[in-house]
């Protein structure tokens, strides 16, 4: 018997799809397709898997009158009216545990290449220059990390550190007592005063927007390398610029952008883009840090399972009532 009907949007890796029909789902997938033609058929779905365009707001949610969940192929919710499905009884999920070891692993990349100048010295001898001194590494050895946002990628990167003897402190607004070997629970005081590197790793919404800004750099008692890899509207970039271009940070790695479609971009955004390209102490990326070969398959795949189990489950309770 089926489960009902699931819509799949955008591109995801076909084990989602495989993984849901055989639990007895019975799936469409489009992956060329406008949020005007979702509100014109979601009615007929009981579930609906989006990727990173689709905004599922209250509209949306109003119309799907049987849907009973909403996927999230990835980490950030922010493109879903969470709350909102919450109260009209919908389920949502997503698969962070998909791409965190992709996102981990280039957290590692950008900060090597910010501590040893590996993008400033390639760049430097494409020109056919030969400059040993002024492409001279800071070694990380020594020097303590902060995470803030200890999740799946936070602790995700603090295991990849610990071949880099270094001191680990993260922050989780959160979460509690999760020290352990390699990790410090630690304040935002206690970064603000040992940190010589902050990696970021929390989600978007209205209390980190635009949370990492110039005031928050100045709160660090040493000249920071920062990254983040999280979402790119929890950082203020203009402000965060002038504090680069005043020293009070050495340097700054991006993968996340406040607009990440550069047809659209405003005056502002252009204004930031022109500047960051410009450094030669700023590492950037176009949002690939969970895009790796292996992680469009575990996205997909844990996402499957999480939906199956608690469906399934669901299903074996009612039974047994």
């Amino acid at each position: 018997m089926s489960l009902g009907k699931v819509l799949i949007t955008e591109k995801i890796h076909p084990v989602l799809e495989k993984e849901l029909t055989k639990a007895g789902w019975q799936c469409t997938h489009i992956e060329q397709i406008t949020y005007e033609e979702i509100t014109a058929i979601i009615a007929d779905y009981v579930g609906l898997v989006v990727r990173s365009n689709i905004q599922v707001d209250k509209k949306l949610l109003d119309i799907a009158k049987q849907l009973r969940f909403v996927g999230r192929a990835g980490s950030g919710m922010e493109l879903i009216n969470v709350a909102y499905a919450k109260q009209k009884g919908i389920c949502c999920f997503n698969s962070p545990e998909g791409n965190k070891d992709a996102v981990a692993e280039q957290v590692i990349g950008m900060l090597m290449c910010l501590c040893h100048n590996i993008v400033k010295a390639d760049a430097s001898l494409r020109q056919k220059k030969w400059e040993r001194l002024a492409n001279r590494g800071n070694e990380l050895m020594g020097k303590t990390v902060g995470i803030i946002g200890y999740g799946n990628t936070g602790s995700a990167v603090a295991q990849r550190l610990q071949g880099f003897d270094v001191k680990i402190l993260a922050y989780d607004k959160f979460k509690t007592n999760f020290s352990d070997a390699y990790v410090q629970e630690a304040s935002l005081e206690q970064l603000h005063t040992h940190a010589d590197v902050i990696s970021l790793h929390i989600p978007l919404n209205e209390t980190t927007y635009n949370w990492i800004n110039y005031s928050f750099v100045q709160q660090f008692k040493k000249n920071i390398f920062l990254i983040n890899a999280s979402r790119g509207g929890i950082l203020d970039t203009l402000s965060v610029l002038q504090a680069l271009e005043e020293g009070l940070l050495q340097g700054v790695a991006l993968d996340v952008f406040e607009n990440e479609r550069m047809q659209a971009f405003t005056e502002k955004d252009w204004l930031w883009f022109e500047k960051l390209i410009t450094k030669s102490n700023v590492v950037i990326t176009p949002h690939t840090a969970g895009l790796s070969e292996q992680s469009s398959y575990k996205i997909a795949y844990v996402l499957s399972q999480k939906i199956n189990k608690y469906f399934l489950n669901t299903k074996k309770k009612s039974k047994t009532k």
